[in-house]
This record gives structure tokens, sequence and C-alpha cells, in this order.
């Protein structure tokens, strides 16, 4: 018993030694490939030069194109500016071209539809960032460290049945 014993603990050690051996080996070419080393991501356009991603936020949902140009930004056909009157929500969409310094070097088309402005304006921004991306995917390490092809899950809360809003109760009346 002692000597099965011994023979179990003996085949244990080997089997783990050559584990670990495999490991080791199948370990030595990664760890000789530096970060940089790593496989870079691919341009992604089509035929026109274009680069294509869908943009959400809220109930909003944008088709953004970019391409190569001046600077021009059209939204269902309107300049941005007449799209977006508020400063606030233009600076929502200019935010992917500021952390990148490319301001004025894309041209981009955008249909957008649900939503209101806000929700709007946040889901061509998040087009927008994705399709500078793959555009030139040497912008996404800025873009993602400001969050901007992070998708914003928050919708708003159904209706419940019972209650005047999705929380809201009646109001009480004692009498």
């Amino acid at each position: 018993m002692a000597d099965e014993r011994v023979g179990l603990d003996g085949l244990k050690d080997a089997l783990r030694e050559g584990a670990v051996a495999a490991a080791t080996a199948a370990a030595t070419p990664a760890a000789a490939l530096s970060p940089d080393a790593a496989p870079q991501r691919e341009p992604q356009r089509d035929a026109m030069g274009r680069a294509y991603a869908t943009g959400r936020r809220k109930n909003a949902v944008a088709r953004v194109w970019v391409k190569a140009g001046s600077g021009r930004i059209m939204v269902n056909g309107r300049q941005f500016e007449t799209y977006f009157p508020r400063p606030v929500l233009r600076m929502v969409i200019n935010q992917p071209f500021v952390v990148t310094a490319t301001m004025g070097q894309f041209d981009v088309i955008c249909t957008v539809k649900g939503g209101g402005l806000s929700g709007q304006a946040g889901a061509v921004r998040h087009g927008l960032s994705h399709a500078m991306s793959r555009w030139d995917p040497t912008l996404r390490p800025s873009l993602k460290a400001q969050g901007f092809l992070t998708r914003d899950s928050r919708v708003v809360e159904r209706k419940k049945y019972g209650r005047r809003k999705a929380r809201r109760s009646f109001q009480f009346s004692k009498r």
C-alpha cells in the first residue's frame, strides 16, 4: 500500500512537472513579444474611402459615415449647426475631434432617428467615435480613454400598472 502511494505521488509529481514545462514552453514565445508588437487593427473603409459606424444613446440611433475632408458635418441633410441649435449639443458632437486633435480633417454625414436632441447628439458622438476609430485605428486609445466608445445603456424606465409614472404613485387621499 505504501509502495502504491509512493508510485501515485511520483506520478502526480511527474505530471505536474510536465505540465509546468509545457506551460513554460507555450508561454515563452508570447513572453518574447512586446506590447508594441501586438497585431495592429486594419482600417475599415468602403470603396468610397468612408468608414461607417452606428451610435446609440437613449432611444436615438445614429448612422455615421466618416471620410477625409474639410470638416463639414451634415445631420439628416442639414448642417449640424442648424440641426443642433444649442451650443452644448454641438460641443458634445465635437468632443471626439478635440480629443484626437483632428478638428477639420473629416467630413461627417449622419442620419439620426428616435429620441430627443440630447439623445441624438449622444448617439452621433458614439457613432462618430466608432467610425473614426475604424477609419484610423491609431485614434482608438484616446477615444477609449475618454469613454466615447462605450455605449451608455441607460434608458427610460417603463411605466408600471397602478402607478402614475414608472415609480411615482398616485397622491394619497385619506378622505
